[in-house]
């Protein structure tokens, strides 16, 4: 009884019966703050149960799990969204995979290096794993998202049916490849590397939670999720409302269901840097931009097949440019395998810059 009365279990449950209730319902302005506070204590619980799953298998599983998880979500509301809207979410899904593309490699990246370069000084990496994971998401982004734009099969920045086919078996197939690099082949990679100045026994744990204690936590980690991603789509006329009333253009909310969908991965990658384990963090932030994209696409052009009106992929030169200075930076980043406030603070100016000019194009 007192494990039912505990936070991260009640606040999913209670997100969840909230979702039940208010489902497919107009709500005023009370039933909106009540859902908004159900879904920051869900994002809140999904961290914590995902952190003792990721506790009982290791890394880099363990945020594989999150990354997965948040993604398979992340795709669910992007079809419902597309499904129930109109010819405004054409480009819904390359608004929202694009964010979640700058938020990881900007935004957790970079507040991740600034949180451990505060305690070490100098933060320390795996380049190799690293590098693997970020030449993956150039080239499922390149994929995906630029070459739309350049294609002349069919007008405007989108695929023709056999180029859409194309690009979405080459995002699962690189998907797929990277994981079994991250989990089977190469999994040392991935593992955390021990800080300069990291005292003995800093980053070791409490004996790992019992199989059953996993387990559980597996399954409030799904029904927090799906809380979260409910309650996303619950919020969603209320944020698309809020988005139009303080003049935003309509691809902004692609940035709010990306912010809303990676809180859990953000939350997970600062926890892990404060401890040091900026691999983690790494892992979080690339993983669930492999994920997001090879998932995405590949789940987009499936329902492309029964969803109406065009589906556009292809970016605009402002975003191509923005794409292109992550990129090198991120390599520029990578590469020594280690970084510093600078790499972190030059991060999350790029986060920056691109949250002003989704908000004034």
């Amino acid at each position: 009884m007192r494990q039912l009365l505990h936070w991260t279990v009640a606040v999913p449950l209670l997100a969840l019966v909230a979702l039940a209730l208010t489902w497919g319902r107009e709500l005023d302005v009370v039933p909106v703050v009540l859902v908004a506070l159900l879904l920051a204590g869900a994002v809140l619980a999904a961290v914590h149960h995902a952190e003792v799953v990721a506790h009982r298998v290791g890394e880099p599983f363990g945020s594989l799990v999150l990354a997965v998880a948040v993604t398979v979500i992340e795709v669910g509301l992007i079809v419902m969204l597309t499904v129930s809207g109109g010819e405004e979410t054409a480009t819904l899904a390359r608004d929202t995979v694009f964010a979640a593309f700058m938020l990881t490699t900007t935004g957790i990246v970079g507040i991740s290096l600034l949180v451990g370069a505060r305690r070490y000084g100098v933060t320390l990496f795996n380049a190799e794993g690293s590098g693997a994971a970020l030449a993956t998401v150039a080239t499922l982004a390149t994929l995906s998202l630029v070459l739309p734009t350049f294609t002349t099969s069919q007008p405007g920045p989108e695929f023709s049916p056999g180029q859409l086919a194309f690009a979405a078996l080459a995002s699962l197939a690189l998907y797929v490849a990277f994981v079994l690099t991250q989990t089977v082949r190469h999994r040392d990679f991935f593992l955390p590397v021990a800080q300069h100045g990291q005292q003995d026994g800093e980053d070791e744990h409490a004996a790992p939670p019992s199989a059953r204690a996993a387990l559980t936590s597996l399954g409030l980690l799904v029904v927090g999720l799906l809380a979260v991603v409910g309650l996303a789509k619950v919020e969603s006329p209320a944020i698309e409302s809020a988005v139009a009333a303080a003049g935003f253009p309509h691809s902004f909310v692609g940035v709010v269901i990306a912010v809303l969908v990676l809180a859990p991965e953000t939350l997970a990658a600062v926890r892990a840097a404060r401890r040091g384990r900026i691999q983690t963090s790494l892992n979080l932030a690339y993983g669930s931009a492999i994920a997001s994209i090879g998932l995405t696409i590949p789940a987009i052009a499936l329902s492309s097949v029964w969803l109406d009106g065009p589906l556009l992929l292809g970016l605009g030169p402002t975003q191509m440019v923005l794409l292109v200075l992550t990129v090198v930076v991120s390599v520029l980043t990578v590469v020594p395998g280690r970084a510093t406030r600078l790499q972190g603070s030059v991060h999350l100016v790029l986060l920056a810059a691109f949250v002003f000019l989704a908000i004034n194009p």
